[in-house]
């Protein structure tokens, strides 16, 4: 019987065990993870956690009995040291050594930091990543602070979302002009940036964050470059984040942003590892270049793909990127790749309240993306069409 060793107990790595059963494989699994808790899912941390709508337990990827259902043996509270892949050996932090015959890495990646100095991190200066700083920042929320969330991106705006539903007053604060550019472009990021004030939430956009101001070992604000200081209890650091790969240094892997892999998401350079979730850094055959993705979905599908692939079926992954997020009470939905330079055609576009669009972006002849808030039916039609490869550009040619 071959050993099949998964090394990251998050969504990407607990679906892929199931996967793997599900595919019919009779392998030995052992599930790594270095966090004492059962598996978890993450995009409730800065929703309905923070909201105090949910729980930890309710924020579970599987209950005791769909725990057992994956037939694994479960390493918790364990994190993954070294990788030797000329042995086939994981070394984790326990001292123990484990032989594999196919190892699956889905270390997923961390929050981005800001650095501190040598006094540590002050109180009251938060990321948000696991359930451990979920709780800690739900905490802190319940006192009543002012927020302030450095970072306009997706988690920075689903943070300064939830303490705005809480009646915390909060300001994002951002390098960037408009908020989720990255992932939206310009013209739809001012829909988000208006989504934003309508609820009352301050935006600096354009302000370059040179610090955060403390005293007596407490934040007290974010300090600008311009020497302002915008007053703040709570400061919420939302910057991106680092795949988890220092573990692998040293082990013939092509580390990128990543773990550069092909179009299967096999690693590249050795035999017998396979890369799947935020750490992956793989081979679009649909974009013909290496991508890496830090979304719910993707995860899923590069753990269908590769337990496909083990259990004898090699399987591709080329979706067409699919990512959402909840803010204010409202759903964003977005299907593609935005590229700098596409243009934009509302095709809905409802001033509201509530607000409602489907925004369709492209250029050279070529569909990129669709964003929607409220048009969920049209959306998902469009994505269809994307997928399908019969989106054609611009809209009127249809």
């Amino acid at each position: 019987m071959s050993h099949i060793v998964v090394v990251g107990a998050g969504l990407a790595g607990v679906r892929t065990v199931q996967a793997l059963r599900r595919e019919g494989s009779g392998a030995s699994v052992t599930l790594v993870g270095d966090e004492l808790h059962p598996p978890y899912d993450r995009p409730p941390l800065s929703k309905d956690l923070l909201l105090g709508k949910s729980e930890p337990d309710d924020v579970r990827l599987l209950d005791d009995a769909g725990l057992a259902g994956l037939e694994a043996q479960l390493r918790l509270g364990v994190s993954a040291t070294a990788l030797d892949t000329d042995r086939r050996v994981v070394t984790l932090s326990s001292g123990e050594a484990l032989r594999y015959d196919e190892l699956v890495i889905a270390t997923g990646a961390r929050a981005r930091q800001l650095p501190h100095g040598e006094s540590g991190t002050p109180a009251g200066l938060h990321v948000l990543r696991s359930l451990e700083d979920a709780m800690a920042l739900r905490d802190a929320f319940a006192e009543g602070p002012r927020v302030a969330v450095i970072g306009g991106g997706v988690i920075g705006c689903e943070v300064a979302s939830s303490a705005s539903m809480l009646g915390l007053p909060v300001v994002i604060i951002d390098s960037l002009p408009v908020l989720m550019q990255r992932v939206v472009g310009d013209v739809v990021a001012e829909r988000v940036a208006a989504l934003h004030r309508g609820a009352g939430v301050e935006l600096r956009l354009g302000a370059t964050v040179a610090g955060v101001d403390t005293e007596g070992g407490r934040v007290r604000g974010v300090r600008l470059a311009t020497g302002e200081v915008v007053p703040a209890d709570v400061v919420v650091v939302g910057i991106g984040a680092v795949p988890n790969v220092e573990w692998l240094e040293g082990s013939g892997l092509t580390l990128d942003d990543g773990v550069v892999s092909d179009e299967f998401l096999a690693a590249v350079g050795v035999d017998g590892v396979h890369v799947v979730g935020d750490v992956a850094r793989w081979h679009h055959l649909g974009y013909g270049e290496a991508v890496r993705a830090e979304h719910w979905t993707a995860a899923t599908e590069h753990a269908t793909a590769v337990a496909k692939t083990l259990t004898g079926t090699p399987t591709s992954v080329a979706e067409i990127p699919y990512a959402w997020t909840d803010q204010h009470g409202r759903r964003f939905q977005i299907a593609g790749h935005v590229r700098p330079g596409d243009e934009v055609v509302f095709v809905v576009d409802e001033a509201g309240p509530p607000v409602k669009f489907l925004a369709l972006v492209g250029s050279g002849g070529e569909q990129h993306a669709a964003v929607s808030i409220g048009a969920a039916p049209l959306f998902v039609k469009e994505r269809m069409k994307m997928r399908r490869g019969e989106a054609t550009w611009p809209p009127e040619a249809r």
